[in-house]
């Protein structure tokens, strides 16, 4: 791992100009071939990577190992192996009636972030959720599942979330709090209520937007408030400034043969972000290919799975859209006040617009200012987009009381710098810590006499509150929540409250004088009268639970007409000095993830970077500020400052700084408290999206950016004579493949392997039929992969995959079982990207098997590529021997066996490893081993697509595939024969029973005339 990008600029840049090397890179390093990434890519391990401080020579090790045996024997004979507690094993007595051992339930219920739900189903272990998966009838989730919805199950189990109420410093009671509470409302009785306010996040709950209107009813004069920073602000005010009322939207990305991105990382931010992944996963299909265009600042998901990517200012944005909306003769859209830069870009988009009215999608993202949400709502309108069986679609708001939440927000602070607020309720979020910087939320909560705070932990917020109760996880506690098109989801809980929570419609209920009632009875009761005609409110409610879905609850869609002119086009102030560019979070959101060891290990999809944020520069602005990365900047924005390390990276719009919302944390637990920088300190009301009149300069410091992008590196050149590249990604155009459908078999450079590069000498095929019952294969189709690293946390989720922490990742010791391979191409102020998974090939001819001395890692009779943990001794050999580099060692005891509630969280079906063994994919063996056995007492074979790998289900596109590859009519044996499957390394003639699709691009040709290169 390099701290740093260890060359100064002046020697990066003379290696890079006049690159020759290779097409595909990983970071700039690579590209310009340094010496130090040279030598970390040909050691095994990186440095420090063994325990030992003097393993110089032949005697010192034999002497250490000599050490090592005997301590170990002391370990076992002390029973504390490796430092776990002793346990007794206690069984049931009378073991309740539904509950079998061994025996995982699943059930229906939904996670919501930003109030929006999606449809999970849990999988529970003798009562407590062990993995979450989408709902395939849940029309957000599709089936699939985000990273976010994923870490909440470790939320759950958090073990510094808040467990007792605190009056000020001081243990409390909820009864006390409660008197408290309803003391101080009855003396707001006599004046209705007018100097109370409710402050909540997004609410989409019917239940809690019930209870919320009860409680106004008796304080009519009450306000109640919403806000947090992430929430679409600028969408809902551009709809109604293009229509002149209240929307939603709702996008039908599969029906979108030509789609323009605006600053909008739909396929992994936003609402609905799991179905718009799935509908333009289904068109990446070579017979109906859509095509993507990106205009952004800062590389994103979308953007990195754009056909073209323009990257462009934010500010330069909305200059942009009016002359593409000119060009598309789109009525009432005022003149651009000067020419347009991109000129050629536009023309050839706006002409790809217009061949394909009706079946095109242009959306702006959460960054930009409404007015370019207003143009890009009328683009579409004037392509037809928005008419029957198109690509857009509006409807009623699905949130109970739609109010524009920064102008919300600002109101109360107001109100309580004013004096004017005697009581506020604060339902959920941390408002201290994420409100903007310039409305002074702080200093106006601490005029206010009574304040309370129901929140899942004490934050920032709740130390300046004179309450805080905690909040009932979703999975502990009864409740509903809405999706995107308003379909309603009943949240049933999963397990009993682990710390004695409370909801927030519970929490009314009790100011209500309706302390005894619980959440099964607040929901029922929303929903007793809302059963269709004909049928029992029982079976409706069962129904409704068990699918979790209720039927008939989407929004009706609405027919909308443009209100007319909308005026001048705002001055977006570009000015002098940088473009600060503010986004939430890819892995941490808006900082309501901190504590999660999960997110905070998992690498961001674009920047690899794991455990803190950092300031984005394009090479060009980091050459010009002289800086690298790991260096530490002072960011100076309308008096404000932050100190931030600099990241570069490469497609960054020049001059901008892109920084992101979450960290910096000062109480976020163990875990997330004093990581990164606090982003919000220069974020402010007036310019939610971007600021421009930033300055930057060095501090002198630098820090060591736990970055994950050169780990684990395959070697992409063979060495001596037969020196070239290997096609780890193959990918070619549409118009390359119909020409050459089978480009991906040849090998890299339409070249077929030479047999003097293969390990193995043998013609047997892989998929050869023989006497054995069942032969597991998976094709990861690279069209589809957007790099969203949902398959990486759901790998870790099923199988307890450790946490390691930043030191260890630091030195390479991450355990993730999957890898997203981030490579770049071309030059690096606007690279294309590629994704590519990376895991256990279980090869047919392993590598790894024939080098290991105790026969831990071994093949079954069914293709599986074996660990066996107890037979490991960590020789390490396996790891070395395997060109794929997909082999972990479990340097030390990462997994916690201590912390009580920690312990629920894991699978009882899979080990949890202790120190000093490899770890690697399995396949989902248990998953495998489950569906036979339920297959085998009903007597027959498995089925195609019963057996779900948890990479393949979390997957929101579909890349992934999974099933026995001797079975012919299976998905995953048919995607094998296609003309695009090649093997990593097949050369090597390994036989991998890994293979992959190669990746297509639907370029214009108008913009882009050279081909694609068929391999790297």
């Amino acid at each position: 791992m390099r701290k740093t990008t260890g060359a100064d600029f002046s020697t990066l840049r003379a290696a890079l100009d006049g690159q020759t090397g290779p097409r595909f890179w990983r970071s700039l390093e690579e590209l310009a071939e340094t010496d130090e990434f040279t030598h970390y890519l040909h050691r095994e391990f990186p440095e420090a990577a063994s325990e030992w401080s003097d393993p110089s020579t032949r005697r010192n090790f034999l002497r250490l190992m000599g050490a090592s045996l005997a301590l170990a024997g002391v370990g076992v004979s002390g029973c504390d192996y490796q430092g776990i507690p002793p346990e007794k094993i206690l069984p049931y007595v009378h073991q309740p009636e539904n509950l079998v051992l061994g025996k995982s339930l699943r059930y229906a219920s939904a996670i919501s972030l930003g109030g929006f739900g999606v449809g999970v189903v849990a999988e529970c272990h003798e009562g407590r959720p062990t993995m979450l998966e989408g709902n395939p009838k849940h029309p957000d989730s599709k089936g699939a599942i985000d990273v976010f919805t994923q870490a909440s199950l470790l939320g759950l189990y958090d073990p510094d979330r808040s467990q007792v109420v605190m009056k000020g410093r001081a243990i409390s009671t909820f009864d006390s709090f409660l008197s408290a509470s309803i003391a101080a409302l009855d003396a707001l009785r006599e004046a209705k209520g007018g100097r109370l306010r409710v402050l909540s996040t997004t609410v989409t709950s019917p239940t809690l937007a019930r209870q919320i209107r009860s409680l106004r009813q008796e304080f009519p004069e009450a306000r109640w408030h919403q806000y947090e920073p992430a929430a679409p602000h600028a969408s809902k005010a551009g709809l109604k400034l293009a229509f002149g009322r209240d929307l939603s939207v709702r996008h039908h990305v599969d029906r979108a043969d030509v789609i323009l991105a605006l600053d909008s990382d739909f396929l992994a931010n936003g609402v609905g972000r799991l179905a718009d992944a799935r509908g333009y996963g289904d068109r990446r299909e070579p017979s109906r290919m859509n095509r993507l265009y990106a205009v952004e600042a800062t590389m994103t998901v979308t953007g990195s799975s754009a056909d073209h990517r323009l990257p462009l200012k934010s500010s330069e944005v909305l200059p942009f859209v009016l002359h593409l909306a000119r060009a598309l003769s789109v009525p009432g859209v005022p003149a651009p006040s000067n020419a347009s830069p991109k000129a050629e870009f536009i023309s050839a988009l706006a002409n790809d617009l217009k061949n394909h009215k009706g079946a095109s999608l242009v959306l702006a993202g959460a960054n930009q200012p409404a007015y370019v949400h207003a143009l890009a709502a009328l683009i579409n309108r004037t392509l037809g987009n928005d008419g029957a069986n198109g690509t857009v679609e509006y409807a009623e708001p699905v949130e109970a009381e739609p109010v524009d939440q920064l102008s919300s927000i600002a109101e109360l602070c107001q109100a309580m710098s004013g004096g004017t607020v005697d009581a506020l309720l604060i339902l959920g979020g941390n408002p201290a810590y994420n409100a903007p910087a310039d409305l002074g939320f702080v200093k106006g909560l601490r005029k206010v006499k009574f304040k309370a705070h129901l929140s899942l932990s004490e934050d920032e917020t709740s130390a300046l509150c004179g309450w805080h109760v905690p909040e009932a996880h979703e999975l502990e506690t009864w409740g509903d929540v809405r999706g995107r098109d308003g379909t309603a989801t009943v949240q049933q809980p999963m397990i009993a409250p682990l710390y004695g929570g409370v909801s927030a419609a519970e929490l009314i209920a009790a100011l209500l004088r309706h302390p005894g009632r619980e959440g099964h009875e607040i929901v029922r009761e929303t929903w007793r009268d809302k059963a269709p005609q004909g049928q029992d409110f029982e079976t409706f409610w069962k129904t409704s639970v068990h699918d979790g879905v209720v039927a008939g609850t989407a929004s009706p869609v609405v027919k909308v007409e443009p209100k007319g002119d909308l005026g001048p086009a705002p001055v977006v102030a570009s000015g002098e000095g940088l473009e600060l560019i503010f986004r939430p979070d890819p892995t941490v959101w808006d900082g309501r993830f901190s504590n999660n060891g999960w997110l905070q290990e998992l690498p961001k999809p674009i920047t690899k970077l794991t455990w803190e944020n950092a300031a984005y520069l394009s090479l060009a602005t980091a050459e010009r500020l002289g800086v690298v990365d790991g260096e530490v900047i002072e960011l100076s924005l309308k008096e404000r400052k932050v100190e931030a390390p600099v990241m570069i990276l490469p497609g960054q719009a020049e001059g901008t700084i892109t920084i992101h919302f979450g960290y910096g944390r000062t109480r976020a637990g163990r875990v997330g408290k004093g990581i990164g920088f606090d982003a919000f300190r220069l974020w402010t009301s007036d310019a939610p999206g971007f600021a421009s009149g930033a300055s930057a300069r060095k501090t002198g410091a630098s820090v060591a950016l736990a970055t994950t992008q050169s780990h684990r590196n395959v070697d992409w050149k063979l060495q001596g004579e037969a020196a070239a590249e290997r096609g780890l990604v193959r990918v070619a155009t549409l118009a390359e493949y119909r020409a050459q459908p089978d480009f991906a078999h040849l090998g890299a450079h339409g070249h077929e392997p030479k047999k003097d590069d293969t390990l193995y000498h043998d013609d047997r095929s892989p998929t050869q039929p023989i006497d054995r019952d069942y032969q597991w294969g998976m094709v990861v189709d690279l069209s589809r992969c957007t790099g969203c690293e949902a398959c990486v946390l759901s790998c870790q989720a099923e199988n307890n995959i450790p946490v390691v922490g930043k030191a260890q990742v630091l030195n390479s010791r991450e355990m993730h079982w999957i890898e997203i391979d981030r490579y770049y191409e071309g030059d690096p102020a606007n690279p294309t990207v590629h994704h590519q998974p990376r895991m256990c090939m279980h090869c047919e001819q392993a590598p790894c098997e024939v080098v290991c001395p105790v026969a831990a890692t071994t093949h079954d009779h069914e293709g599986l590529n074996l660990m066996i943990y107890n037979r490991c001794v960590g020789t390490r050999y396996c790891s070395n021997n395997c060109p794929y580099k997909v082999r972990h060692f479990n340097f030390l005891q990462y997994a916690d066996q201590r912390t009580p509630s920690l312990a629920l969280v894991n699978n009882p079906d899979v080990t949890v490893r202790a120190r000093g063994v490899m770890e690697k994919c399995t396949y989902c063996v248990q998953r495998i081993s489950e569906a036979r056995y339920e297959a085998e007492k009903e007597g027959r074979r498995l089925k195609d697509g019963e057996v779900v790998t948890a990479c393949q289900g979390a997957c929101p596109t579909r890349a992934i595939t999974f099933g026995d590859i001797t079975d012919g009519s299976s998905a995953v044996a048919s995607l094998k024969k296609d003309g695009r499957s090649y093997g990593m390394l097949a050369e090597l003639n390994t036989r991998p029973r890994t293979t992959y699709l190669a990746k297509l691009r639907n370029p214009n040709p108008e913009i882009e005339t050279e081909p694609t290169h068929h391999g790297v």
